[in-house]
């Protein structure tokens, strides 16, 4: 199959979340599948500034929107051997971030997908491949689909090209006033209920549910939460409305960048067959952040976005209790100010005890996932969730709250006799130390502890599993797409 990825980010060359990983990651399982996959994406700041081996611009093309003109100029590079195309606008995308300044979003953002979207349809008239499959991610790409399906739907360019809807979080949907169609290229009759019309103003997460031939998610328990009220954020109608083109797929693991026996940035490496090397990370963690160096204390960690939806007013009302309980904390992570205080100000009053670390630190991020015992992921909702594989890979027991991909991949051991993790249900601060209380407990069994971490290192996350059930939904949806 030819399969190109549309995505406003994808990983080493412009990164802020999981979308990024994904649409790094996934073209390259698939290629070793034997498909031809290709990536296109803006032409960021960061991406000019990395480093990468870009070729010069070729394929000039205007596209207009609401009458006014915008240029962008086709350049490339490529990913372990996958082409990887660019759209340079430096008015639009030569910007320091991607989608906007700490203080907000950019307000022009819908002119800059918009452009993004009708861009690549124009391209690809110009190129010499043909896509079975237009693979499109969040709302910055959701005009592909609705643009495919209302005003490309005679096109022949597009007739036999399937387009795969994927939500990454559901979220952040694309929703603006509707004087922002204008800016688009969009005429009125979008703001129709059957289009984009959404309480008065426009949703594209909305125009592109009920434009692509199929849309998925990144894990099957999210997929079901999603079509109910409570996590629908609004369109669980319209994804119920669909759910018979609606799949969930969780997000695979890159094992060449996390894998304990070979990863450079850890003070010692190991693997399931020798944990030696663990009790090494623990120790050069604890002496890297101030913590007092002892084996017997349990050590928790957290790499996350500080945030709500991230847990982090359930950990705050927990932080005495850690610190009562004599338990030691390794966090990493920036976000909302109010938990960067909290953790300030706790950290700096348990010296020894609690290490706060503000800020993206991809290095100590490896160390505090190998050196501590436990992981915790109590999050009010996660659509996949990459930390708990991480720690699981590295043999950090995980305690998550169990939803959305968290629940598919932790297993608790009141639900299995092959336990991998802990988990808890309602989200709550009791519920959470619950867990917690339980883990410490296994953790002080320590030959059933590491029969637990043992196991969970051996379980297969790679991407091979969910590149397979990729390769499935794409040929569900060509056949759907061809009738």
């Amino acid at each position: 199959m030819n399969i190109l990825f549309v995505a406003s980010e994808a990983a080493p060359f412009a990164k802020t979340g999981g979308l990024a990983d994904v649409a790094g990651s996934l073209p390259k399982e698939l290629k070793r599948l034997g498909h031809d996959v290709r990536i296109i994406l803006p032409f960021y700041k960061t991406v000019a500034e990395g480093g990468f081996a870009v070729s010069g611009g070729t394929h000039e093309i205007e596209v207009r929107l609401g009458g006014s003109p915008e240029q962008g100029v086709l350049r490339q590079t490529a990913l372990d051997g996958i082409p990887v195309y660019l759209l340079e606008n430096d008015r639009l995308f030569g910007r320091d971030f991607l989608y906007g300044t700490p203080t907000g979003d950019y307000p022009d953002n819908p002119r800059r997908f918009a452009f993004f979207c009708r861009w690549v349809l124009e391209l690809l008239g110009r190129l010499d491949f043909r896509p079975d499959i237009l693979h499109c991610h969040d709302w910055q790409t959701a005009l592909v689909p609705i643009l495919i399906k209302h005003e490309h739907g005679d096109d022949p360019l597009f007739r036999n090209t399937a387009v795969l809807y994927t939500i990454h979080n559901l979220a952040y949907q694309g929703v603006f006033p509707p004087d922002a169609l204008t800016g688009m290229g969009l005429d009125r009759s979008y703001l129709a209920l059957d289009r984009l019309e959404y309480y008065g103003g426009i949703n594209l997460m909305k125009g592109a549910i009920l434009s692509a031939d199929l849309i998925n998610t990144v894990s099957e328990s999210y997929c079901r939460e999603i079509q109910t009220p409570e996590q629908g954020c609004g369109l669980d109608g319209v994804l119920r409305e669909r759910r018979g083109d609606l799949s969930g797929i969780v997000n695979g693991l890159d094992y060449s960048e996390w894998d304990p026996a070979g990863d450079r940035e850890l003070f010692s490496s190991y693997s399931a067959a020798s944990l030696e090397g663990k009790r090494a990370n623990k120790k050069g963690l604890q002496r890297l952040l101030g913590l007092e160096q002892s084996a017997q204390t349990p050590l928790l960690g957290i790499v996350s976005r500080l945030s709500a939806q991230k847990g982090f007013d359930l950990v705050a009302r927990l932080l005495p209790r850690f610190a009562a309980e004599g338990l030691q904390l390794a966090i990493l992570g920036s976000g909302e100010e109010k938990f960067v205080r909290l953790l300030s100000g706790v950290a700096g009053q348990n010296a020894g005890h609690v290490s706060f670390n503000f800020g993206f630190d991809p290095a100590l991020a490896h160390k505090i996932y190998a050196g501590c015992d436990i992981f915790l992921m109590p999050s009010h909702y996660e659509p996949c969730g990459l930390g708990q594989l991480i720690a699981l890979r590295y043999g950090t027991v995980p305690v998550v709250r169990k939803t959305g991909g968290l629940a598919d991949t932790v297993l608790d051991p009141r639900e299995s006799p092959e336990p991998t993790g802990f988990s808890f249900g309602a989200y709550s601060s009791h519920a959470l130390w619950g867990a917690v209380r339980r883990a410490i407990l296994a953790w002080r069994d320590r030959e059933g502890w590491e029969t637990m971490v043992r196991r969970g290192m051996g379980t297969d996350f790679s991407w091979r599993h969910s590149a397979l059930r990729y390769e499935e939904l794409y040929r569900r949806g060509i056949e759907k797409r061809r009738g």
